[in-house]
């Protein structure tokens, strides 16, 4: 069965949720039975998710079934709903019971959520098809990374092999399990027979620590943001006993802030755990082991288990030479099968045979440890020098403590700031760290920088910005 769920101890609780739900791996099985007496095989099915029981069950319930899950956030704009409807036609919904309407064909209630037949028509998809998932920041986009059965066992095995996963887990997940990253909590705890803590929550909320704390929680995942936030909240001064990894993912995580991190866990007796990934690897495709936390500080570690880590130059040759920037390639069993952007896709293969090429400019270090540069598509050319839009927005964040973000093109850097302090210093303070002409800088103001789910910014919507 799917994430081994059949070998659990069926007495153990699987999922507990912040809104008072929960269920043991018994409970899962019974309800992968109830979604088989409903629900025709090799069909699509979108699911309307939250970080609770009811979605989670939904999703594994398909999986189990080998019905193919297409995650999106329940909260998403209803008129992009309806354009990834009319292009994926998928046979059934699985949604929150608050949006179920008269008119809706339910087949199947539980845990708050229902599912509903849509009356569209099964057609052919790839045999081993498993899941879809939105690509990172397009939750709208028909454009959707196509996961095989293979990707996502392996993905659970790799995570559960490197974090040292048993029984005796309690993750905290309030990362959305419709994205990558925190699918992967999931599945790879589930595969573990852990207790995964669900929640809507965010670490800005009361109720979230009282959740945390309540549930005994052992170890806390999520983005550079969510870090930069629990530094503000003073997490070093909480009383968190039963916390014992701290885990970061979904972006790079600026020195400082590693350092500090690994610096508390050093000296309170935890792991902090830096992990690289993409949805186009099934998420996780690097990890920082802890004992390095400090010594390699900034580096996103080494390949996964089973995985291969290189970095090719612009003409696809391999760099073997230490600190040398270039484009890493992963290969590995968890690499996604390609993408889609209309339901004939769904029918297509495997495109990447194992190997993805991230977009990601990194260098290797002397021992084998990677640290990333920029994204391949985050350069711009100003006055014929090249730009990294990452480095930049870390040089920033780092001279004037401010949220920041940095798009442009070769004429000009746009650069975004969350704070009304005097915007002509940043901008001669980067064209000074640059030398480039401070003429090539605008520097705006921005209340709110616009972010997803998952906390990473939407650099999209600050291209069109300016483009209005």
């Amino acid at each position: 069965m799917y994430l081994e769920l059949d070998k659990k101890d069926m007495d153990s609780m699987a999922l507990i949720d912040s809104e008072g739900d929960e269920i043991t791996y018994g409970g899962i099985l019974n309800f992968a039975g109830k979604f088989q007496e409903s629900v025709e095989r090799r069909a699509l099915m979108f699911v309307l998710s939250r970080n609770c029981v009811g979605a989670a069950v939904g999703y594994l319930g398909a999986m189990a079934n080998r019905v193919v899950p297409l995650m999106l956030g329940a909260g998403m704009d209803r008129g992009l709903l309806e354009t990834l409807t009319d292009i994926y036609r998928p046979s059934y919904i699985w949604k929150p019971e608050e949006t179920v309407e008269e008119t809706d064909d339910i087949l199947l209630r539980g845990y708050r959520y229902a599912l509903v037949r849509t009356g569209l028509p099964l057609y052919p998809m790839y045999e081993e098809l498993s899941l879809l998932l939105t690509t990172s920041g397009s939750t709208g986009s028909p454009k959707l990374v196509r996961h095989s059965y293979g990707n996502l066992e392996a993905q659970a095995r790799n995570i559960s092999a490197f974090f040292g996963l048993d029984s005796a887990e309690r993750p905290m997940v309030d990362l959305p399990i419709h994205y990558t990253y925190g699918l992967s909590v999931l599945n790879s705890h589930l595969y573990s027979g852990a207790t995964v803590l669900l929640t809507g929550m965010n670490v800005l909320n009361p109720k979230y620590w009282d959740f945390l704390k309540s549930q005994r929680a052992s170890s806390f995942t999520n983005v550079p943001y969510s870090y930069e936030i629990l530094k503000k909240l003073r997490v070093f001064r909480m009383d968190l006993p039963h916390l014992r990894t701290f885990s970061q993912g979904g972006g790079k995580l600026n020195e400082e802030l590693h350092r500090e991190f690994a610096e508390y866990a050093q000296n309170t007796g935890r792991k902090f755990i830096v992990t690289y990934g993409q949805t186009e690897g099934s998420a996780r495709m690097a990890w920082l082991p802890p004992e390095y936390a400090l010594e390699k500080c900034g580096s996103i570690g080494k390949a996964i288990p089973n995985g291969k880590l290189y970095i090719v130059d612009e003409s696809g040759q391999v760099i073997h030479t230490p600190d040398t920037i270039g484009e890493m390639v992963y290969e590995g069993p968890n690499v996604t099968l390609g993408y889609a952007e209309t339901r004939e896709d769904l029918a297509l293969g495997d495109e990447r045979h194992g190997v993805l090429y991230t977009g990601d400019m990194v260098k290797k270090d002397n021992d084998g440890f990677f640290y990333i540069v920029g994204r391949k598509k985050r350069f711009l050319k100003l006055w014929g020098y090249r730009v990294g839009l990452d480095e930049c927005e870390n040089i920033i964040k780092r001279a004037f403590d401010v949220q920041c973000a940095c798009v442009g093109d070769d004429r000009c850097m746009q650069i975004y700031v969350n704070s009304g302090q005097d915007m002509e210093a940043i901008r001669r303070y980067i064209a000074d760290k640059t030398g480039i002409n401070s003429s090539a800088f605008r520097v705006h103001y921005i209340e709110t920088l616009p972010r997803n789910e998952a906390g990473k910014i939407l650099y999209s919507a600050l291209e069109h910005r300016e483009e209005t």
